[in-house]
């Protein structure tokens, strides 16, 4: 049965349930008249931010997209987001390729030898030390930890002088370890590992595998290992996009140019480009169109990493944020 409302007689006062309906009345009212008047406003302010921002960085990837497709000179005639055609890329390609008889794939070999090798290492040390400091009670325990985080903070390029007197000391500068040592000290990847395995990993699982008798490298290895892959996936993404866009410690590490990663190679590829260093002279091999194909080519190893490894990611970055 329906309930209806009798309405109330003129000239009698509300009563105090009335009175309170009335003002939750009033107040729910309000606060739609708020939303309908106010919230439209803000909601169109933050799209556009949004949309702003995406522009801000998108339009330069597109533009160096268009402009593999084009000559030079139609980079200038036509519009910046235009397409030129297929062809053009191939032509492009080869021009790119004739720099330095394809110097552009020894970059890229060197790259992907110098960061999948300080990968390799960083994994290597780096997980085991996480989990060192997460787990297991010793002496400087703390004051290992506190060295991780300082080390973590202080910019990369200022460890460059350094890491060269030293490699200077022991021989290695102009060889390949002079880049993959450092590559392979990743103190962000310790304290990434740190943090899954002190607030994921429950004590409980790994106190019963020591009570089966299982050593403190054997628990790690058998039971801490495999359920961590979410942040070994994230230290290894982090660690080979660091190694991949190094410049400063391979350009001041390795002087030949055979040596050099891609990162490096660009510099000398612009370097030797008239559009970008008048001072090289004429050199009709590597224009705006040859260095947009190099960018692409030197970016798509991180986007497809990056394609491959998003579910880890994303379970990596999650991980410790909520227990079950």
């Amino acid at each position: 049965m329906e309930s209806k409302t009798v309405p109330r007689p003129a000239g009698r006062p509300l009563t105090v349930e009335e009175t309170g309906k009335t003002a939750e009345t009033t107040r729910h009212a309000r606060v739609a008249w708020y939303r309908r008047g106010r919230w439209p406003a803000g909601r169109l302010l933050a799209l556009l931010v949004l949309v702003a921002a995406a522009l801000f960085f998108l339009i330069p990837v597109v533009w160096v997209l268009f402009a593999t497709t084009k000559t030079d000179h139609a980079i200038e005639a036509q519009a910046p987001l235009s397409f030129g055609s297929f062809a053009q890329i191939a032509h492009t390609w080869d021009n790119l390729y004739s720099f330095e008889h394809g110097a552009i794939l020894l970059w890229m070999r060197n790259s992907a030898i110098y960061s999948a090798s300080g990968v390799l290492l960083a994994l290597l040390v780096g997980i085991p030390a996480g989990y060192a400091l997460a787990v297991t009670q010793f002496l400087g325990r703390k004051t290992m930890l506190t060295v991780t985080l300082v080390v973590m903070l202080v910019p990369a390029n200022a460890l460059v002088l350094p890491l060269f007197l030293g490699m200077s000391d022991v021989h290695l500068i102009g060889n390949a370890f002079s880049v993959i040592l450092p590559f392979g000290f990743f103190p962000f990847g310790v304290y990434l590992a740190y943090i899954y395995f002190g607030s994921t990993i429950p004590a409980d699982l790994l106190a019963a595998a020591r009570v089966d008798g299982c050593s403190e490298w054997a628990t790690f290895r058998r039971v801490a290992l495999p359920l961590s892959l979410p942040v070994v996936g994230l230290v290894a993404f982090f660690n080979f996009v660091a190694n991949w866009n190094n410049f400063f410690l391979p350009f001041v590490m390795l002087p030949a140019t055979n040596q050099f990663p891609s990162s490096v190679g660009l510099e000398g590829l612009l370097a030797a480009s008239p559009a970008f260093n008048p001072s090289a002279g004429v050199d009709i091999s590597v224009l705006r169109p040859e260095v947009a194909l190099a960018i692409v080519i030197t970016v798509a190893p991180v986007l497809i990493v990056f394609m491959f490894a998003q579910r880890l990611l994303v379970r990596g970055l999650l991980a410790g944020a909520t227990k079950e």
